[in-house]
């Protein structure tokens, strides 16, 4: 982008009521060009590869909280990043921004041949079923294993063990039922405290990870997003600690004035305050 071109490309994302698109591809060639942003012109997939990923779950905090504005506000950094990444590869050559739609839709007309094609699904469960195929067929991956080693080792590990433990049951090496699955945890949880009581912090960690993998596999058999579950969870904790904290506040005390028996028995008061809450919500 050369002197004249700079200008007019600040000039039109400057003027313009309204933007689509191109204005957004516009402004990361401004912000990368030669006289733009000095930050912008450094950055590389890997110096921003958090950005995306925080990106990404501020969209879904949008999305769990059903908020429009924020969902909105969160779409669009997001569809800052792709584009920031496409350019930067538009940059050195690779592929342009154009290759990355042509590429989505190609794939998607390809992956729906019961709307673009011949073929016949009438449910849900089918079109899934197609996919996989379709997919395993595209990728090459004809073995169950192939199938895990692509599901990306950067997603979350919950998110990862649901997804390989789906993998496994597709060609039947599953539990028989949510209930037969929790039947390994007391199990793995025994391998947990001998490991403890070993000592060795390879093998602790190695048990708690198996530990772990049991519980996604109920969560899986149950019909629960193991991701989800742990948020919740995550959320409840954080509710009744402020809970605990308040009413250390109240009682003019602070954590370090309390011995653990005490503070557990708060606890407890408040977990039954808020499980009557809920009861009572439900009815």
């Amino acid at each position: 982008m050369n002197k004249t071109e700079f200008e007019e490309a600040k000039r039109r994302l400057t003027t313009e009521a309204h933007h689509d698109y191109s204005s957004l591809e516009l402004l990361i060639k401004v912000l990368r060009s030669e006289d733009g942003c000095p930050w912008d012109k450094e950055q590389t997939h890997a110096s921003i590869r958090r950005d995306l990923i925080e990106e990404t779950y501020e969209v879904i905090e949008g999305i769990d909280r059903d908020d429009p504005h924020l969902m909105c506000e969160e779409l669009g950094d997001l569809l800052m990043q792709i584009v920031f990444h496409a350019d930067i590869e538009n940059d050195a050559g690779r592929f342009t921004p154009t290759d990355v739609f042509d590429g989505i839709v190609n794939k998607m007309i390809l992956r729906h041949p019961h709307v673009f094609g011949d073929m016949d699904a009438d449910t849900s469960e089918k079109v899934l079923e197609n996919w996989d195929k379709i997919k395993a067929k595209e990728k090459d991956r004809p073995t169950a294993a192939s199938k895990m080693d692509a599901i990306p080792p950067a997603l979350p590990a919950l998110m990862r063990a649901q997804k390989i433990g789906k993998a496994a049951a597709k060609v039947g090496f599953d539990f028989d039922s949510a209930a037969s699955a929790a039947e390994k945890i007391p199990e793995e949880s025994a391998e947990v405290r001998e490991a403890m009581e070993s000592g060795g912090a390879d093998q602790i960690k190695e048990e708690l990870g198996d530990l772990l993998f049991s519980v996604v596999n109920v969560c899986r058999l149950a019909g629960v997003d193991a991701e989800e579950a742990l948020t919740a969870a995550n959320d409840k904790f954080v509710s009744r600690f402020r809970a605990l904290e308040n009413e250390l506040f109240s009682r003019k005390k602070d954590f370090s004035d309390c011995k653990m028996d005490e503070l557990d028995s708060i606890w407890d008061e408040i977990k039954q305050k808020t499980d009557e809450k809920l009861k009572k919500i439900k009815q």
